[in-house]
C-alpha cells in the first residue's frame, strides 16, 4: 500500500492543523515522514523486481552489435597498405527449455509476496511505535506534573517543619526529614523532565516535526475488552493472518523452489537461437600498378543448442547442498516464529484482561492515597500526626500518581499489541483508540 492515498484520504477526512493534536492526526504524520516505512516501501519495490528479472530469462532475448576496423601492415621488401573492414549483426535467442528459470520464477515470485507481508508488517509496527512514543509523551507529562505537585507539598511540609521548629514545637529530626523528602523530589522532577523532553524527541524522530499539544485519556477512564474471543480464537486469528509470519510461509516456499534451481544445474538445457550478420572487407593497394581489392558478405543462422551438464568440478552437488540447507534453516526460522506467536498472542490478550483490572484498582489505590494524605495533613495540623507521616503518605500519594497514568497507556498499548500480533491492526483501531483520548494533556513544560 502507499503511503500517499491514506494520507490524503486522512487529510480530507480531518480539520485542519498546524499541529497534530491527538493520535490520528500523529499517525497521520507519521505515515508521511517515517524514514522507517520509508525504508520498507523501498525494499518491496525493490523485492518486486526479481520477478520481473526472473521472467525476463524466459523471453527472446535480442542483441545487436557493430564494428569498424583497420589493420596496417608495412614489411621491407613486402606489399604494404591497409586493411578495413566494417561489420553489423543482429542475434536473437530464446529459451526453449531450462527448469532453472521455471523454478526461478517460482522463487522470485514468492519473494514478492513475501515483500508484500513484510510492508503489511512495517505498517503495523508504525502504528505501534506511534502509538507508544504518544503515550510515553502522554505518561511523562503526567509524571512530571505529579513530581512537580509532589514537590511543591514537601517544600510546604519543608516549610511547615521549618516554622514549628522555629516556635519550639518539633524537634530537629523533623526539619531533616522533611529537607530529606524536598530534596529527593526536586531531583525527582528534574529527571521527570529530562524524561519527558526525550519524549518529546522520541516521538518528533517518528512524525519528523514536534509536536505540543495532545490529547489524553480522561481521569474516569473505564477500560474496555474488544469484541468477545478466547485467547484461542485470538492465537488462531494469529496463525492465519500475522503479516510476518505470513512472509516466512513465503520465504519458505522461496527457498524450496532455490533447491530445485540448484538440481537444475544437473539437467539439459535448450535454447534456439537466430542470427543475421552483414560484413564489408577492403585494402588498400598492395603495390604500383596493383588495385585494391573488397569482399561483401552476407549471413543468416538459425539452429537449437542442447547443452548437457557432464562435470563441474561438484559445484553442482554443493549448491544443492547449500540450498537445501537454506531450506530448513528457513523453515526451522518459520516454526520459531510460529511458536513465539502463539506465546506473544496470548500473553498480549491475558495483558488485556488483566489490564481491565489494574486500571480500576490502580484508580481506587489512588483515591485512597490522595484521602491517606489529605487525613494525615490534618492530622499533623492538629498534632496527632507527624512529619514523617505526612512524607510517608505523599511518598504514597505520588508512587500511585504514576501507577495509574502507567497503567491506563499500558492497557491501551496491549490492545494495540494483541490487534497487532493477530494480523488485524489498521487504522480503525486507531480511531478507536484515538475516540478515547478526550482531555487536553496539562501544560507542561519543559525548562
Amino acid at each position: 500500500m502507499s503511503r500517499l492515498p491514506l494520507v490524503v484520504a486522512l487529510a480530507l477526512a480531518l480539520p485542519t492543523a498546524a499541529q497534530a493534536t491527538d493520535l490520528l492526526q500523529t499517525y497521520e504524520m507519521a505515515r508521511a515522514g517515517d524514514p522507517q516505512l520509508a525504508a520498507a516501501e523501498s525494499d518491496r519495490l525493490a523485492q518486486k523486481e526479481g520477478a520481473v528479472q526472473a521472467r525476463g530469462a524466459l523471453l527472446p532475448q535480442l542483441n545487436g552489435s557493430a564494428s569498424l576496423n583497420r589493420d596496417h601492415s608495412s614489411r621491407p621488401g613486402s606489399l604494404t597498405g591497409d586493411d578495413r573492414g566494417r561489420s553489423y549483426g543482429v542475434t536473437l535467442s530464446q529459451s526453449v527449455f531450462d527448469w532453472a528459470n521455471y523454478t526461478s520464477l517460482r522463487g522470485q515470485k514468492a519473494l514478492s509476496h513475501a515483500a508484500d507481508y513484510d510492508l503489511e508488517a512495517a505498517n503495523d509496527d508504525l502504528i505501534v511505535r506511534t502509538s507508544n512514543a504518544y503515550f510515553d509523551v502522554l505518561v511523562a507529562r503526567e509524571n512530571l506534573a505529579a513530581a512537580e505537585a509532589n514537590e511543591t507539598a514537601l517544600k510546604k511540609q519543608f516549610d511547615f517543619a521549618q516554622a514549628r521548629l522555629d516556635a519550639g514545637l518539633a524537634p530537629i529530626t523533623d526539619l531533616h526529614e522533611a529537607r530529606a523528602g524536598y530534596d529527593s523530589a526536586r531531583a525527582s522532577t528534574i529527571l521527570a523532565r529530562n524524561a519527558q523532553d526525550d519524549a518529546y524527541r522520541a516521538l518528533a524522530e517518528i512524525t519528523g516535526q514536534p509536536i505540543t499539544e495532545l490529547k489524553a485519556l480522561p481521569d474516569d477512564f473505564r477500560p474496555q475488552l474488544p469484541a468477545e474471543a478466547s485467547s484461542e480464537q485470538w492465537v488462531n486469528t494469529a496463525l492465519d493472518k500475522n503479516p510476518t509470519l505470513k512472509s516466512l510461509q513465503y520465504q519458505v516456499q522461496s527457498a524450496e523452489a532455490g533447491v530445485s534451481t540448484a538440481r537444475a544445474g544437473h539437467y539439459p538445457s535448450l535454447d534456439l537461437s537466430g542470427r543475421y550478420n552483414n560484413s564489408t572487407g577492403w585494402d588498400s593497394v598492395h603495390g604500383p600498378g596493383t588495385p585494391g581489392t573488397s569482399v561483401d558478405t552476407e549471413g543468416r543462422t538459425i539452429g537449437l543448442t542442447l547443452t548437457v551438464p557432464i562435470f563441474s568440478g561438484g559445484i553442482t552437488q554443493s549448491r544443492v547442498r547449500e540450498a537445501i540447507a537454506r531450506r530448513d534453516s528457513a523453515q526451522d526460522g518459520y516454526e520459531q516464529t510460529k511458536r513465539a506467536l502463539v506465546r506473544s498472542t496470548s500473553n498480549a490478550y491475558q495483558a488485556l484482561v488483566a489490564g481491565v483490572s489494574e486500571v480500576e484498582a490502580r484508580r481506587l489505590a489512588l483515591v485512597s492515597a490522595k484521602s491517606a494524605y489529605d487525613a494525615s495533613q490534618v492530622g499533623l495540623e492538629v498534632g496527632t500526626r507527624t512529619v514523617l507521616d505526612v512524607l510517608n503518605n505523599q511518598r504514597t500519594l505520588f508512587a500511585a500518581q504514576l501507577d495509574y497514568a502507567t497503567a491506563k497507556y499500558n492497557f491501551l498499548r496491549s490492545r494495540l499489541g494483541l490487534e497487532q500480533a493477530a494480523g488485524t491492526l489498521d487504522i480503525d483501531d486507531v480511531q478507536e483508540v484515538n475516540r478515547m483520548l478526550t482531555v487536553d494533556a496539562p501544560a507542561v513544560k519543559s525548562q
